[in-house]
């Protein structure tokens, strides 16, 4: 499959302007070719807000994207994108998926940054696996690739490339260079993460988008700058859970060396807590 990054700027509070935007490299990519575009976190809204009634006055509902859900159907092409979502009183950080043929389908970020939008979003309570015409999809948004369980989780569960909608501003560096590459090769998944630029209400973005194989190989990387970058990927490569270095004698597994046992307090059970004993009655009673 053919797959894009579109490292965009942001029309702030301006869906409308957004949705158009989108719409314009849509047309452009499918002529060449791509399957699937991912776009920014929170793209078609905006992201940097300082209170929850701006955080609910740039949301929309899910109803105001239909125009690329038209768009989508008419070019055949699949998009990922990010959105500020109102629902009544609350507000989410959500991506949208959509495909020819299937109804949208959509994600909400779990684990939230005390940044922006993210401090005043109810968070999901969901790591979906997307079934889709070109394979086995999930999607990560921003700081979620920094729970290092998310993306294991999703892997775990069949998932071949994982979609992250981003906006990584200045001081998140770290998750652009190494973590995008760390998640890809400690899973063996594609990972594709796309990033915004420009600046917003005090925040400048670095770009950086990559998609990253599941070798942990950049196969294509962005710079700081507006910019769309392409990759053709098999997804077959994300079903190979085996790295073999030298046949035979160098040889690592992905699941097979797992020992979920030992790995208790990541979910919260302690495994020392278990083996204590109740604490003795006082000697009064």
């Amino acid at each position: 499959m053919r797959i894009a990054c579109v490292q965009a700027n942001v029309a702030f509070a301006s869906p409308s302007e957004n949705v158009a935007s989108a719409v314009e490299h849509l047309e452009k990519l499918k002529s060449e070719g791509v399957d699937l575009a991912v776009f920014p976190e929170a793209f078609l809204t905006g992201y940097c807000v300082s209170t929850l009634v701006d955080a609910l006055r740039i949301a929309i509902e899910p109803r105001a994207l239909a125009p690329l859900a038209e768009a989508c159907e008419r070019l055949s092409i699949s998009l990922a994108v990010g959105f500020a979502e109102r629902s009544g009183h609350q507000v989410f950080n959500t991506a949208a998926l959509f495909e020819p043929g299937k109804e949208v389908r959509y994600y909400r970020k779990v684990h939230l940054p005390e940044l922006g939008l993210d401090k005043f979003v109810i968070p999901g309570d969901d790591l979906p696996v997307f079934d889709t015409a070109f394979g086995r999809l999930g999607i990560l948004i921003c700081f979620d690739l920094r729970v290092p369980e998310a993306a294991r989780v999703l892997a775990l569960k069949g998932v071949e490339l994982i979609v992250l909608p981003t906006n990584w501003p200045e001081g998140a560096e770290a998750s652009a260079e190494h973590l995008v590459i760390a998640r890809a090769a400690e899973n063996r998944v594609f990972l594709v993460a796309c990033n915004r630029v420009g600046e917003e209400n005090g925040f400048r973005f670095i770009g950086r988008s990559k998609i990253v194989a599941p070798s942990g190989q950049v196969i294509a990387a962005a710079g700081t700058g507006e910019e769309v970058i392409v990759a053709d990927i098999d997804l077959a490569d994300a079903r190979v859970k085996r790295n073999v270095i030298i046949p035979g004698k160098f040889e690592t597994t992905v699941f097979d060396c797992r020992r979920p046992e030992l790995y208790g307090e990541i979910a919260g059970i302690s495994r020392t807590d278990e083996r204590l004993p109740a604490e003795p009655a006082p000697l009064w009673v």
